[in-house]
C-alpha cells in the first residue's frame, strides 16, 4: 500500500474498507453460523449496515469537498501488464457510499418485520448483505477491472434477490430475464473497458479520470472515443433500465417489496448513473447527445406506461425507469450535478414509495386471506379508502409522491427543477430540434403528476372497493419508523437551505465538473411555475376521474399502447426471441438434414472406399501376390529339378542352353 499517504488519510481509507466489509461479514455469518429462521440474522445484518452507515458518515465528513484519497498496490501481472488494486475516495465515491448505506438501513429494519416467518429468513439477509457489499465496493474501487468485477457481483446478487421466492415460476422467469438483459449491457461495458486499455494502456480510474488525467495529454480519434463511449453507455442502459433494455425492471417486482425498494432506490439501478459519472470526461458531444435522447425518450415512454397500469408495484417500477431517464437526460445535457442531486433525492422518496406499497400489499393480503377473497392484493382497483385506516402510510406516501412530482419544499423540486432548467439552457440556441428534449421532459413531469395522483386516489381515497369490512393498519414500529425517516429525507432541508434554488444545494456545489450553462431566458421561474400551476388541473381531473368518477377515459388506441407497455415485450418475444428460436430451428434442420447428411455421405463414401480397398487388397493384390508366389515356387521347383548331382545331366542342360541361345541369335 502507498506509504506516502498521511496516517489520518490511511485511517479514513480503512474506515471506508470496513464500511464495505461489514455487510459481507454479516452475509458469511448468516450463511454458515445462523440457523434458517433465527431472528438473530435480521438484527445481525441490520447492525452491520448500521455500522457501515456510521463509518460511511465519518468517511464522508473527512473527504467531502477535500482532496481525493487514493491508495494502490500491485494485484497481479499478466505478462508485462500490471493490474493494480486500490481505493479511490472522492466526492462521488463518498456520496454513493453514504447514500447506499442510508437507504439500506431503513430497508433492513423494514425487512425484519416484512420477512417475519419466512422459511428463508436467514438466507434473505445473507443475500441482502452480499448485495450491499457488492454495491459499496463498486463505488470505491479505483480500477476498471475491479469495477467490472463488482458490477457483475451486483448483477448476480440482484439475480438471487429477485428470484428469492424461487418456488414461484414468475420469480424464476424474472430473475433470468434480469440476468440476461444485464449481460447484454455488460458485453458492451467490457468492450469499452478493453478499448480504453488498448489506447491508454491502463485500467486505473484515477489515471484516466482523476484531476490530472491523461485524456487530454494523449489525443484520441473522435470516432474511436465515440464508439468507446457508446459501449460504456450500453452497460449503463442495461443496469439503469433504459430503453431498449428496460423491460427486466418491471418484472423484477416478483422479488420481496423490500428488495424492490433497495434495487430501485440507491443500489443496482443507480449503478448505471454512477458509471456515467465515473467515466464522464471520456464522453464526446455526440455520445452526450445520445445519452440525452435515450434518457428523454425513456422518461417519457415509462411515464406513459405508468398511466394505465393497475399493479401497484409495476406503476412504481415504471416510475423508477422514468426518473432514471431524467438522470440520464441530465448527464447528456451537461447537468452533471443535477443528475447526482436527483439520484440522491430519488433514492429516498422512491424507497419510501416502495416500502409504503409493501405495507399496503401486506394488509391487502391479510384481508384476502381473512375473508377468502379472490383478488390480487397488488391491484389498485381492489383498494380504496385505505387512507383513514393507514394514516402514517398515507401521509408518508403523500410526501414521497410530492417529491416525485417536484412539488415545492421537497427534494424532488430542487433536483427536477435543476434538470429541466439546464436542459432548456442547453437547447437554447441549438435549434428547435434540441428544444424537443426539455419540452418532452416537462410533458413527462406532467404525466408523472397524473399517474402518481391516480395511484394515491385509487389506493387511499374514495370508498373501499371490497364489500367486506376493512381492518387495515400501518403495522408495527419496524414498518413505520423507516417510512417516517425516509419521509423526512424527502424534504428540502436535507439537501438545501433554500427550497427553490437548486444551485444552493450542497450536492450541486460539491461537483466542480458540473457544466454551468448560461442562457438568455429565466427558465428557472418559467419551468417551476408552469409545472406547478399545471399540476392543479391535472390533480383535480384525476380526483374527479378516480374518486368522484365523473370523468371517463376511453380505452382507445393510445390507452391500449400504454396498457400493453408499448408492446415492447411482445416485440421481444414475438420478433427477437421467436426469431432466434426460428433461426435455431433452421440451423438444427440444416445440421440434421444437410450437414449431417453431407457428413453421412462422406462417411458412407469412406466405408464404400474402405470395402473396395479391402476387396482389392484381398482379391487383386493378395491374388497377384499368390500367383507370383506360386510362379516363383514352381520356378524354384523346376530349377531345383536340375540339381541332381549327375555330371551328364549338367552337360546336357548346358548343351540345350547353348542350342537355344544359338537358335535365338540365328533367327533374331
Amino acid at each position: 500500500m502507498n506509504t506516502t499517504v498521511p496516517h489520518t488519510d490511511i485511517l479514513t481509507i480503512q474506515l471506508a474498507i470496513a464500511a464495505v466489509l461489514l455487510p459481507f461479514v454479516a452475509c458469511l455469518l448468516n450463511l454458515f453460523l445462523v440457523k434458517g429462521q433465527s431472528k438473530v440474522s435480521g438484527w445481525l445484518s441490520t447492525l452491520a449496515i448500521l455500522g457501515s452507515f456510521v463509518l460511511s458518515a465519518l468517511v464522508f465528513s473527512k473527504v467531502w469537498n477535500q482532496p481525493a484519497l487514493h491508495v494502490q498496490q500491485l494485484w497481479f501481472t499478466v505478462g508485462t501488464i500490471p493490474v493494480n488494486v486500490g481505493i479511490w475516495l472522492n466526492n462521488l465515491s463518498v456520496l454513493m457510499l453514504l447514500l447506499v448505506t442510508a437507504v439500506a438501513l431503513p430497508v433492513h429494519i423494514y425487512s425484519i418485520a416484512y420477512l417475519k416467518g419466512d422459511d428463508k429468513y436467514t438466507r434473505y439477509f445473507a443475500y441482502l448483505g452480499f448485495f450491499c457489499f457488492a454495491m459499496l465496493a463498486l463505488v470505491i474501487v479505483d480500477s476498471l477491472v475491479l469495477l467490472y468485477a463488482f458490477w457483475e457481483l451486483v448483477g448476480f446478487a440482484s439475480y438471487l434477490l429477485i428470484g428469492f421466492w424461487f418456488i414461484r415460476e414468475k420469480a424464476v422467469l424474472a430473475n433470468k430475464k434480469a440476468f440476461i438483459m444485464n449481460r447484454i449491457g455488460d458485453v458492451g461495458l467490457l468492450i469499452g473497458i478493453l478499448l480504453i486499455y488498448s489506447h491508454y494502456h491502463t485500467f486505473d480510474l484515477i489515471t484516466l479520470f482523476g484531476d490530472h488525467n491523461i485524456l487530454s495529454s494523449i489525443p484520441a480519434d473522435k470516432t474511436w472515443l465515440t464508439f468507446t463511449g457508446i459501449c460504456l453507455l450500453m452497460g449503463a442502459i442495461a443496469k439503469s433500465a433504459q430503453f431498449p433494455l428496460h423491460t427486466w425492471l418491471p418484472d423484477a417486482m416478483e422479488g420481496p417489496t423490500s428488495v424492490s425498494a433497495l434495487i430501485h432506490a440507491a443500489t443496482m439501478v443507480a449503478a448505471g448513473i454512477f458509471l456515467l459519472g465515473r467515466v464522464y470526461p471520456l464522453f464526446t458531444p455526440d455520445v452526450l447527445t445520445i445519452i440525452a435522447v435515450v434518457g428523454c425518450f425513456t422518461a417519457f415512454m415509462a411515464a406513459t406506461i405508468a398511466l394505465t397500469q393497475n399493479d401497484l408495484k409495476r406503476i412504481l417500477a415504471y416510475s423508477t425507469i422514468s426518473q432514471l431517464g431524467f438522470m440520464m437526460l441530465a448527464m447528456g445535457v451537461g447537468a452533471y450535478s443535477s443528475a447526482l442531486l436527483h439520484l440522491a433525492a430519488h433514492a429516498f422518496f422512491k424507497c419510501l414509495l416502495f416500502l409504503s406499497a409493501g405495507v399496503i400489499i401486506h394488509e391487502m393480503q391479510h384481508l384476502k386471506e381473512k375473508h377468502n377473497l379472490d383478488i390480487d392484493p397488488q391491484d389498485i382497483n381492489n383498494m380504496g379508502g385505505l387512507g383513514k385506516f393507514m394514516p402514517v402510510t398515507f401521509i408518508t406516501c403523500i410526501i414521497a409522491s410530492l417529491s416525485l412530482i417536484g412539488f415545492p419544499l421537497t427534494s424532488g423540486c430542487l433536483s427536477k427543477d435543476g434538470i429541466m432548467v439546464q436542459a432548456f439552457l442547453w437547447a437554447d440556441g441549438k435549434g428547435w430540434i434540441y428544444t424537443l428534449i426539455p419540452v418532452t421532459a416537462v410533458i413527462t413531469s406532467l404525466l408523472t403528476i397524473f399517474y402518481i395522483s391516480r395511484l394515491l386516489f385509487k389506493v387511499f381515497l374514495g370508498k373501499p372497493r371490497i364489500t367486506q369490512p376493512v381492518e387495515a393498519h400501518d403495522g408495527s414500529l419496524l414498518f413505520k419508523a423507516p417510512m417516517v425517516f425516509l419521509a423526512l429525507c424527502s424534504l428540502f432541508p436535507l439537501f438545501s437551505s433554500n427550497p427553490f434554488e437548486y444551485e444552493q444545494s450542497w450536492i450541486y456545489k460539491g461537483f466542480a465538473i458540473a457544466v454551468h450553462i448560461v442562457g438568455s431566458l429565466d427558465y428557472h421561474t418559467i419551468v417551476l411555475l408552469s409545472v406547478n400551476v399545471l399540476a392543479i388541473p391535472i390533480v383535480f381531473l384525476t380526483y374527479r376521474a378516480y374518486v368522484k368518477q365523473k370523468v371517463s377515459f376511453k380505452t382507445g388506441l393510445l390507452f391500449k399502447i400504454s396498457y400493453n407497455e408499448w408492446h415492447i415485450d411482445w416485440f421481444y418475444h414475438r420478433i427477437i426471441v421467436k426469431g432466434v428460436l426460428y433461426v435455431g430451428a433452421i440451423v438444427l434442420w440444416l445440421d440434421k438434414n444437410i450437414f449431417d447428411g453431407i457428413i453421412h455421405l462422406f462417411a458412407n463414401i469412406g466405408v464404400i472406399i474402405g470395402k473396395l480397398t479391402a476387396w482389392t487388397d484381398k482379391y487383386i493384390i493378395d491374388g497377384l501376390l499368390a500367383v507370383l508366389t506360386s510362379i516363383i515356387k514352381q520356378a524354384g521347383n523346376f530349377v531345383r529339378g536340375f540339381q541332381t548331382g549327375r555330371v551328364q545331366n549338367y552337360l546336357l542342360t548346358m548343351l540345350l542352353i547353348i542350342v537355344v541361345i544359338y537358335v535365338l541369335k540365328t533367327f533374331i
